[in-house]
C-alpha cells in the first residue's frame, strides 16, 4: 500500500502479544495480523469486540460493503474501511477540521482561521454532553480507525496518530471546505499578523476558478415510464474527496452513497426508501459585522452596540507548526471576538466580525440521522434540527413524493440591510433574530410539474412553473443567480415524462452547452460585421466557420468544442473585473456587454493558444481535455508523457450538466481535471430498489490496487454500473469477506 508517511518511528501503541493472543477467543481470523508487542488496554479489548460483529464484504468494485450488529459496529467497520482504502485523505480533513494542518504542511493561517471558529476543548465539552447513541458511535467511530492504525504498523501518519471520539464534532456537516471558507485567509493573516498582505486574484474573483457545487434532480412517478420516483445524484467535487461505501447493521441502518473520507454518515446516498442529494446553496446565511472598538487608556477594548459599550472577548490561541528543517515550533495569537462572531479582518477602520453557523453536535445529529429516515416526513422532522447551512436538498422516496429544499439554518434578519457587505455592529437591527422556520423557506414539495432541481442556482426555477416565487421572500436566500446549468435542466427535464433510469443518465450527460448556444451568436455576428479589408476576416473566418455551424455540443471528437472553450475562456479573463465592478454574473457580461472588439480579440488569443500548444487550431477535444492518476497524493502532478484517457464533457462553467474541471498544469499543453463529476448515481425506488453508479477512477487511493482506476473510462463515457444494493445482488460479484484486522 501507498501511503503519505513520515520517515520516523511511529509513536503509535501497536497490538501484539497478549493482545494478538486473544484474537481467536475474541472470534476474529486466525490470520488477523498485529505488529510489535504492546500492553493490552480496555480500548483494545473493545476494538476487538467490534471488529468481531462486523463483516467487510468488497464486490467486484472494491466497494465495501459493511454489516455490523449494531449501528455502532456498523460505523466501526465503515471507519476501518475507510482507512483502508484511503488513510492519507481521512487524516487530511482532520487536520484541516481540527486546525492542525500546519503541523504537517506548515502554513498557519489556514489552522487559524478554524481555531477562530471551533475550539478543541470546547468541542470535548460539547461531547461530554451529547446524547448516549451519539457519544457511541463517535467511540465507534475512533475506535475503527485506531483499530486500523494499531494493526497497520507500515502506515505512518503525518500527525494524527489517535483519534479521539470527540474530534467528529469538527467535521460535522459533510460539505467540501465549509463555511468557513468564506473568510478571506489574506486578510486573517493582515489582522492577526499586522502587516499589509493584498488579496489574492482568486479571492477577488478574477481567476478563471472552476465552479464548485453539484446537479441533483428529483423525478415524480407520473413522470416516468414505470410509475416510480428516481433521483439523480451528481456531486460536482474535488476527485477522489468522498468513499463510495454500503452500511447496514442488523439495527435497521441500510445506506448507500458517498461517505466523505473521515466521516461515519453517507453524505449523498440513499437507503431502501429515501434518497437525498445535496448541491451547494445560493443562500446568504454568512454575516460580517463592522465593529466600532473603543480601546481604553489600560488597553482594553470594548465595541459599540446600541447605546452601550461591550467588552470585546479575547482569547490566546496557541498553533504548532512544522518547520522548513522538520521540526515543531509554536506561534500563539491573542485573538478577539464579538457576540457576532470572532472578528476575522479589518475594513475602513472597523473591525469585522464573521456570523455562520457553529451547531457541530446537531449537525452530526441531522447528517446521521436523515439517513435512517424512511419517507419525506421522517426526513422533514430530522431537517427540523436546523443544522444544514450550505446544502440545498434534491429528495425522492418510495411513495413516490419528491422535493427541493433549502439549507435550514437560515437566520432571520431586517431585509433593509444588504448583506453582501458588512453590516453595521453597533446598530441591534442588523443582528439575527432566530432562524426561519422550515415552513417560511422556499421549497418546491411533489410540484405538479413532476419534478425538481437544483444546479447551484437560485430556486426560483427548481420546479419549472411551480417554482417558489422570488417576491415572496426575502432577497438574502439568493445571492448567486442563475448559472447556465439551471436553463440546461430544464430543458432536459421538460423534454419528456416518461423517464426510466437509464433516460435519466443520458439527460445527466446530455452534451447541450447553453454558455455557448448564448454567447457564440454575437460572436459571429461580430465577424460578419468587420469590413472586407480587415485582417481579421480572413484571419479568423476558419473559426468562425467552424463555430457557426456547430450544434453547441460536446464531444471527444469535437474540434469546435476546443475551439469555443479556449475562446470562452480568453473573454472571461478579459471581462471578469468588469462584471465584478458591475455587480453582475460573468456570463451575463459576456453576453450582454462585452464588445465586438473584446470577442473578436479573445478568439484570435485562443487559435492562436490551440495552435502553438497543439500544432492547430482544429483540434479534438479529447485530445486535450484529460483524465489522469498518477499516484494516491492529494494534490498530483500531471505529465504529458504518462497515460491518460479524454473525457468529452467539459466544465460545468458552460452548461455542461456533466462537468469536468480541468485546466494546463506547470509542464502540461493538455488539460486534466481534478473535479467536477465524482460520484453520480441514478436510483430508482420501485417495489424493489434499483441503482447505477460511478465512481472517479475508483474506490481505492492505492495505485497498487486494481480499484485504483477501474471505473475511468466508465466515469469518461458516463457509463454507470449496477449497484450491488441487496445481498443476493452481491451473489457472484464478491472479491472478498473478511472482519477488520485481518
Amino acid at each position: 500500500m501507498s501511503h503519505a508517511q513520515n520517515p520516523g518511528p511511529s509513536r503509535r501503541r501497536v497490538l501484539g502479544g497478549a493482545a494478538g493472543l486473544a484474537v481467536a477467543a475474541a472470534g476474529l481470523p486466525s490470520g488477523t495480523a498485529f505488529a510489535a508487542s504492546a500492553p493490552n488496554s480496555a480500548d483494545e479489548a473493545s476494538w476487538r469486540r467490534h471488529a468481531a460483529r462486523v463483516t467487510i464484504t468488497r464486490d467486484d468494485w472494491g466497494v465495501a460493503h459493511v454489516v455490523g450488529e449494531t449501528d455502532a459496529d456498523a460505523v466501526f467497520g465503515m471507519m476501518y474501511a475507510q482507512a483502508e482504502d484511503d488513510f492519507n485523505r481521512i487524516e487530511q480533513n482532520y487536520l484541516v477540521a481540527l486546525g492542525r494542518l500546519a503541523e504537517a504542511e506548515g502554513a498557519i493561517w489556514q489552522d487559524l482561521r478554524q481555531r477562530l471558529f471551533l475550539d478543541p476543548e470546547a468541542l470535548k465539552k460539547e461531547y461530554a454532553k451529547c446524547p448516549a447513541w451519539l457519544r457511541t458511535l463517535m467511540q465507534a467511530w475512533a475506535g475503527g480507525l485506531n483499530y486500523y492504525l494499531a494493526t497497520h504498523p507500515e502506515v505512518r501518519p503525518r500527525v494524527l496518530d489517535r483519534f479521539e471520539p470527540w474530534m467528529p464534532l469538527s467535521f460535522s456537516e459533510g460539505s467540501i471546505g465549509g463555511d468557513i471558507e468564506s473568510v478571506l485567509l489574506t486578510q486573517l493573516e493582515a489582522f492577526y499578523g499586522e502587516r499589509d498582505v493584498p488579496m489574492t486574484d482568486e479571492e477577488r474573483g478574477l481567476v478563471l476558478r472552476e465552479p464548485t457545487g453539484s446537479n441533483g434532480m428529483a423525478i415524480a412517478p407520473s413522470h416516468t415510464r414505470d410509475g416510480h420516483a428516481l433521483l439523480l445524484i451528481n456531486p460536482h467535487t474535488s476527485f477522489f474527496f468522498r468513499a463510495e461505501q454500503h452500511v447496514t447493521s442488523r439495527e435497521g441502518l441500510n445506506v448507500y452513497g458517498a461517505a466523505t473520507w473521515g466521516q461515519f454518515f453517507i453524505y449523498q446516498g440513499f437507503n431502501a426508501h429515501t434518497g437525498w442529494m445535496h448541491t451547494t446553496s445560493g443562500v446568504d446565511n454568512i454575516d460580517e459585522f463592522a465593529e466600532t472598538i473603543v480601546t481604553r487608556a489600560d488597553g482594553t477594548r470594548s465595541y459599540r452596540y446600541g447605546r452601550e459599550l461591550r467588552p470585546v472577548t479575547t482569547k490566546t490561541i496557541t498553533l504548532s507548526f512544522r518547520t522548513e528543517k522538520g521540526g515543531q515550533e509554536e506561534r500563539s495569537f491573542t485573538t478577539f471576538a464579538t457576540h457576532h462572531g470572532p472578528i476575522v479582518r479589518e475594513a475602513d477602520g472597523k473591525w469585522i466580525a464573521c456570523a455562520l453557523m457553529n451547531k457541530p453536535v446537531a449537525a452530526l445529529e441531522q447528517s446521521f440521522l436523515r439517513t435512517t429516515t424512511q419517507n419525506y416526513t421522517q426526513y422533514l422532522k430530522i431537517a427540523g434540527l436546523k443544522a444544514n447551512s450550505s446544502n440545498n436538498t434534491l429528495f425522492a422516496d418510495s411513495k413516490g413524493d419528491i422535493a427541493f429544499l433549502m439549507p435550514q439554518f437560515m437566520p432571520v434578519r431586517d431585509a433593509r440591510f444588504d448583506r453582501l457587505k458588512p453590516v453595521d455592529g453597533s446598530d441591534p437591527a442588523t443582528d439575527w433574530h432566530g432562524l426561519h422556520s422550515l415552513d417560511s423557506m422556499p421549497k418546491a414539495v411533489n410540484p405538479k410539474n413532476g419534478w425538481a432541481f437544483n444546479t447551484n442556482n437560485w430556486p426560483w426555477t427548481a420546479a419549472g412553473a411551480d417554482s417558489p416565487v422570488a417576491a415572496d421572500y426575502p432577497r438574502y436566500f439568493d445571492r448567486v443567480g442563475e448559472n447556465p446549468r439551471g436553463p440546461q435542466a430544464v430543458r432536459v427535464l421538460t423534454a419528456r415524462d416518461d423517464f426510466t433510469p437509464q433516460s435519466l443518465i443520458k439527460a445527466a450527460f446530455d452534451p447541450y452547452l447553453t454558455a455557448f448556444a448564448r454567447l457564440v451568436p454575437d460572436l459571429v455576428a461580430a465577424w460578419y460585421q468587420l469590413p472586407v479589408s480587415d485582417g481579421q476576416k480572413t484571419r479568423l473566418a476558419g473559426p468562425i466557420g467552424l463555430l457557426r455551424d456547430w450544434d453547441h455540443r460536446w464531444g471527444a471528437e469535437s474540434t469546435a468544442t476546443s475551439v469555443a472553450v479556449f475562446w470562452g475562456e480568453d473573454l472571461w479573463a478579459l471581462t471578469s473585473q468588469a462584471a465584478a465592478d458591475a455587480g453582475m454574473s460573468v456570463w451575463d457580461y459576456m453576453a450582454d456587454r462585452a464588445t465586438d472588439a473584446q470577442r473578436l480579440g479573445a478568439l484570435e488569443t485562443a487559435t492562436k493558444r490551440l495552435q502553438r500548444d497543439f500544432g492547430s487550431w482544429k483540434v479534438p477535444w479529447g485530445e486535450i481535455n484529460r483524465y489522469q492518476r498518477n499516484d494516491g497524493a492529494i494534490v498530483q502532478e500531471f505529465n504529458d508523457a504518462k497515460p491518460s484517457i479524454p473525457v468529452p464533457f467539459t466544465s460545468s462553467r458552460w452548461g455542461s450538466l456533466a462537468s469536468f474541471g480541468a485546466k494546463a498544469y506547470p509542464g502540461t499543453k493538455r488539460y486534466y481535471g481534478t473535479s467536477g463529476n465524482s460520484f453520480v448515481a441514478v436510483v430508482e425506488f420501485g417495489p424493489r430498489l434499483r441503482a447505477w453508479a460511478v465512481t472517479a477512477g475508483g474506490v481505492s487511493g492505492h495505485p497498487d490496487s486494481p480499484h485504483f482506476d477501474d471505473q475511468a473510462e466508465r466515469y469518461a463515457d458516463g457509463d454507470l454500473r449496477r449497484v450491488y444494493f441487496y445481498p443476493d445482488d452481491l451473489e457472484g460479484h464478491v472479491e472478498r469477506r473478511y472482519r477488520p484486522g485481518r
